[in-house]
């Protein structure tokens, strides 16, 4: 008998719409209070400063509602889901303004705000907008917003300190559960569960599978340790050596499969 097929995951659609509203205001609010000095200090993303990577987070919210003002493509199959979405969004997919141009941050996001509460609460879950990978359904899309957002808040939180983003609960969940089904995307089979409390738990790379009881190959962390690797900002090694990360057995060592969002 072939093995039974995962099951993907679902997302509540009207939970992911919250959540993507609530981490932009949480970000507006924060990018507000920063002075010029704090807008022009590097990030660890090369060659971009503060100011970049505030732009970058309101364009990348933009894009919802300026698909969203475009015509609907013919109604189909998605080109692009979400177990896809991690490993083919390239570098530089949703950008900063264009070179030369540098817009008043407090315009940019009101605009983006404004944009998107008058297109977003009437449109269809299951319509598809074109991205810059090809075509998804709305409630996918918005769930890789909460990715580029929580994501990005880690950025600018590390690169101001005191700023302090906070984040929604339902943005971060659905951030964790999508980066740890990729790595099971990324590395199919049941020989190691990874568990990011209290949002995820997936089982990953090939090898023997537990069917009760504790699986001998196990490994732990928090859902912004997980982000952080997940999304190559921090080094499997120096989080496991830190305590952030719990790995046992002797397939529990994911630093060959990480990072899985690609960029």
């Amino acid at each position: 008998m072939p093995p039974a097929k995962k099951r993907t995951r679902s997302y509540d659609p009207v939970k992911t719409r919250a959540a993507v509203l609530a981490q932009f205001a949480h970000v507006r609010e924060a990018v507000a209070r920063l002075g010029p000095d704090a807008l022009e200090r590097p990030t660890r993303l090369a060659g971009w400063t503060v100011y970049d990577l505030a732009a970058h987070l309101a364009l990348a919210v933009d894009v919802v509602a300026r698909n969203l003002a475009e015509p609907a493509p013919a109604p189909g199959r998605p080109e692009v889901t979400l177990p896809q979405w991690p490993f083919a969004t390239p570098t530089g997919a949703v950008t900063t303004p264009d070179s030369g141009t540098r817009p008043d941050l407090a315009a940019l996001y009101a605009d983006v705000a404004a944009r998107t509460g008058r297109l977003l609460p009437d449109a269809e879950d299951t319509r598809l907008v074109r991205t810059v990978l090809g075509t998804m359904t709305l409630a996918d899309h918005l769930v890789t917003r909460t990715v580029e957002l929580c994501v990005h808040t880690d950025d600018l939180n590390d690169a101001v300190p005191g700023l302090d983003i906070p984040y929604d609960r339902q943005a971060l969940a659905a951030c964790t559960r999508l980066l740890a089904d990729a790595l099971a995307v990324k590395a199919p089979g049941g020989s190691v569960e990874v568990r990011i409390p209290p949002y995820a738990v997936v089982q990953c790379v090939e090898g023997p599978k537990h069917t009760r009881g504790t699986p001998p190959n196990v490994v732990e962390t928090d859902p912004l340790t997980w982000l952080r690797l997940a999304a190559g900002r921090r080094a499997w090694a120096d989080e496991r050596d830190g305590g952030r990360v719990s790995a046992s057995g002797e397939r529990a060592d994911l630093s060959a499969l990480l990072p899985v969002l690609s960029r």
